[in-house]
């Protein structure tokens, strides 16, 4: 296992990455070239529903997460952009990822809240990047259950930010 009880702290110690971070870590040694392609279709067939909607990890590490989806047919609105679902789900799916870089192997994510404020109509391709504070990381690491609010930063194809996005993340130990 490798999570060892510390008794200074309330909770865990995650000395080790836990097994999603040394996957990832593995990927993240391709060239640059392959690195995005294989971190999408990992997490499309470890998270099904993501494999089918075209997301496209950019980058992850224990820190950030960068998640794209182009602007097309398949996912807009009945305006031309893309629908405010599919936002949604790369912000969700940014979030995610790098929270569960960090949280120990006992625990599982799950999402507790999403905050949305739609302030102007988006244009092009979506981007969301979701970035963790030493704070955060230190307490995934710590806390064998816990919840923190994860900023996400969702762009258009113009830089803009259409979507004002918050989500607030938990991690809860997987047996009961």
């Amino acid at each position: 296992m490798y999570l060892q009880f510390n008794k200074t702290w309330t909770g865990f110690d995650m000395t080790k990455p836990n097994q999603l971070n040394r996957i990832v870590s593995q990927i993240n040694r391709l060239p640059s070239f392959a690195r995005s392609k294989a971190l999408s279709t990992f997490f499309g067939k470890m998270v099904k529903f993501t494999g089918t909607t075209g997301i496209r990890i950019e980058a992850l590490t224990e820190r950030r997460a960068v998640i794209t989806l182009k602007n097309r047919k398949s996912v807009q609105n009945h305006i031309g952009s893309v629908h405010a679902v599919a936002s949604i789900l790369i912000a969700e799916s940014a979030t995610g990822y790098v929270v569960g870089m960090n949280i120990p192997d006992s625990s599982v994510p799950v999402i507790k809240t999403i905050r949305a404020d739609y302030v102007k109509r988006a244009k092009g391709d979506m981007r969301a990047e979701a970035v963790l504070s030493d704070t955060q990381i230190k307490a995934m690491h710590s806390q064998e259950k816990g919840e923190t609010v994860v900023p996400v930063m969702v762009t258009d194809g113009e830089g803009k930010e259409p979507i004002l996005m918050e989500m607030v993340w938990a991690w809860t130990p997987k047996k009961r």
